[in-house]
């Protein structure tokens, strides 16, 4: 009763601060009319806020667009945006509308702040695991995240993310958003857009973006590309209780050595497909350098790859290659069943659609049914129809095929409608009416139009530009709420800005990226002018950030602390877990063993004696079972650091190779005597205890 009442009073004061806003915006700011109106900026307010107002030059926009942003202290917000963080390595997380930043996840970089990649069991795994075989790497490009989906909808379990530089692939578990796994895809080495969960989480998939020698190992020159080059599509079965992906049951097809781009799964009645655009169709392979004569030969890759009028998205019958594996006609490359391009032909799973030149990818609208396409050189978004590109299929209404015989579908028969969206076309996202939002990056802004006629509100035309809005700078993808689901929500738009310029204060050369959030909802009764509504610019630091995905917060069921004793890893009770009253210390050899416990505000035990050269093993469990009551276990002079949420049991291990006295020390703000929660490592010379 006390929730509803509540909720009653915001939606009243909500609503007469908005009439009073509609209302201010239509005052004159003079009194020119003689009634002893008090002059205002036009935004109908009174007293404080009045003159906070005109001391701050807001306008009326200024105050409506702080009101459409703002979450109250103590509140949360409506969705959860996980964000690709670039050449950070990370993923950030972000409360929407509010537009702040809630978390850093550690993915494929070490992460000082939450220990990862710095002497604990959790992150040490995951980085070392990941690593192909003689690799050390210490830092990824993440491009795309993908929510798991049930129906096609985001179900708020895992996420996935791909490593553009490195051919890998990143799950989070969403219950604690940590990363439990990276793969090291086979047969791959990078990977771009090619990131999405199929409509009930059966596959990750994640395509190659420049195509690698076939068969991986080999060794060939560029000026073999067309006949020594193959991409891949790794269809990377996930584990339906876990998430993690598991390399047995997954399989790849091998594709032509085009440069694969964006992709998208089928859905509803393209489910059981999935579309990867791609470029470079030319198979140009850039120029080469003439060492004795210190000149460039032949063209950039630029011009070499963009020299046709089309490119192909490709179109893959993942469900049809599913029996094909079953079957044994495959090929073993790498650990994985490989379909080839000859059987993938000759099984009639794979086909090839012209799009416009140089495609940055394929968007799938929610009814499964329009597959939308933009050439980057093209001032048209392009739309083809899945019902028209099954009949072509199976009326064999091919163009020809290309240089590796796979059929080409005719154009004219599976394109439904071409719209004029302007200069730079990139990235589209859809809403629940019928409607596609384009980003344009050439002209820095989002182009909204409308798709078919069976899905358009009436009195719409079909595959018409509806409205624009300008946006600050550069725009390269942008994301609606839910936008990439069956049943996207109607009002909420975030762009992805890759430059800032003049919105945020000079700080030297490298400025921020720039998330721009913008109201798309219809008939919002305060927005009398553009329906597309630019509301919020945020500043994105730590990164370049390429696409994001935004799903409802109460989707998401994290958990407020581990069960006492959680292995991370694993997210079931550790084997060594303690609790207070279990702490011990054991030594075998040179093997010294320790069983600690942390909270506020000491560890048990605080000493540890060790001599030179053991090898140390320290299993800590955060005894703590309050929300927020994390701790930290840090080592000074053996880069050794890790963060113990509440519940949590850690394993450190490292070798004692420096005799000395070092202090260890909680590095978690816990508690008020939280400067002395330390201890120390007596590293005894081995000198000590040696025989004559």
């Amino acid at each position: 009763m006390k929730k509803h009442l509540r909720l009653t009073m915001v939606v009243v004061v909500g609503a007469l601060v908005l009439g009073a806003l509609v209302f201010g915006a239509s005052c004159s700011s003079d009194d020119d009319d003689g009634d002893g109106d008090t002059p205002t900026n036009g935004a109908g307010l009174d007293g404080d806020l009045q003159a906070i107002a005109d001391e701050r030059g807001f306008t009326p926009d200024d105050i409506r667009h702080a009101l459409q942003s703002f979450v109250p202290p103590g509140e949360y917000d409506e969705y959860i945006m996980f964000a690709s963080g670039g050449h950070s390595g990370q993923i950030f997380v972000i409360g929407m509308p509010s537009m702040r930043l809630l978390k850093v996840i550690a993915a494929f970089s070490p992460e000082p702040w939450q220990g990862f990649g710095l002497g604990a069991d959790w992150g040490d795994t995951i980085l070392e695991e990941g690593n192909a075989e003689g690799l050390d790497l210490t830092w990824g490009d993440v491009h795309h995240p993908a929510l798991s989906e049930t129906a096609g909808d985001y179900d708020g379990r895992w996420l996935y993310a791909n490593d553009r530089a490195n051919g890998r692939m990143a799950m989070i578990d969403l219950r604690d958003m940590r990363v439990k796994q990276i793969v090291d895809v086979p047969n791959i080495q990078t990977s771009h857009g090619g990131m999405f969960v199929t409509p009930d989480s059966e596959y990750a998939m994640i395509s190659s973006k420049f195509p690698m020698v076939w068969p991986p190992g080999d060794y060939a020159d560029v000026s073999d590309y067309e006949a020594k080059f193959r991409g891949a599509a790794s269809y990377l079965a996930l584990d339906p209780d876990t998430g993690q992906v598991n390399l047995d049951d997954s399989f790849q097809i091998e594709l032509p050595p085009y440069t694969q781009d964006l992709a998208d799964a089928g859905k509803l009645i393209s489910s059981g497909w999935s579309f990867i655009g791609s470029f470079n169709t030319e198979m140009a392979p850039g120029a080469d350098f003439d060492v004795d004569t210190d000149t460039p030969i032949g063209d950039p890759l630029e011009i070499g790859a963009s020299e046709e009028n089309f490119d192909y998205l490709h179109v893959i019958n993942w469900k049809a290659a599913e029996q094909i594996v079953a079957d044994g006609k495959t090929t073993e490359m790498g650990g994985l069943p490989v379909i080839t391009l000859e059987t993938a032909v000759a099984e009639g799973i794979f086909y090839l659609i012209p799009e416009p030149k140089s495609p940055h990818g394929i968007d799938v609208d929610p009814t499964g049914r329009y597959l939308v396409v933009s050439g980057k050189l093209d001032p048209t978004t392009t739309i083809y129809d899945f019902e028209k590109v099954q009949e072509a299929i199976a009326n064999e209404d091919f163009e020809g095929t290309d240089p590796f015989g796979v059929p080409i579908l005719n154009f004219d028969s599976v394109m439904v409608g071409q719209v004029e969206v302007g200069l730079g076309p990139l990235h589209t996202q859809f809403d629940s009416k019928g409607h596609g939002y384009t980003s344009l990056f050439l002209e820095s802004a989002i182009a909204k139009w409308s798709l078919g006629d069976d899905v358009i509100p009436s009195g719409e035309t079909a595959f018409t530009l509806q409205d624009k809005v300008n946006v600050h700078f550069n725009i390269g993808h942008l994301a609606t709420a839910e936008g990439d689901t069956v049943s996207p929500d109607d009002n909420w738009m975030v762009a992805l800005n890759k430059w800032s310029i003049d919105r945020y204060a000079p700080i030297g050369p490298l400025h921020p990226q720039n998330f721009q959030l913008i109201d798309i909802k219809d008939g919002l009764a305060m927005a009398e002018t553009n329906p597309m509504d630019l509301v919020y610019d945020m500043p994105i630091g730590i990164g370049e950030p390429h696409y994001v995905q935004i799903i409802k917060a109460d989707k998401i069921a994290p958990w407020e602390t581990y069960p006492a004793g959680t292995d991370a890893l694993t997210m079931e009770p550790h084997s060594e877990a303690i609790v207070s009253g279990g702490e011990r210390i054991e030594r075998d050899g040179n093997n010294v063993t320790v069983w600690m416990s942390v909270q506020r505000s000491h560890f048990v035990p605080d000493i540890l004696r060790v001599t030179e050269g053991d090898n140390v093993t320290i299993y800590v469990t955060n005894v703590e079972q309050t929300r927020d009551a994390t701790h930290g276990f840090a080592i000074a002079d053996y880069n050794v650091q890790g963060s113990l949420e509440p519940g949590e049991t850690a394993t450190f291990e490292f070798v004692a190779d420096k005799s000395g006295v070092f202090n260890f020390y909680c590095t978690e703000f816990c508690s008020a005597l939280h400067l002395e929660m330390s201890g120390w490592l007596l590293v005894e010379p081995a000198s000590v205890n040696a025989g004559p």
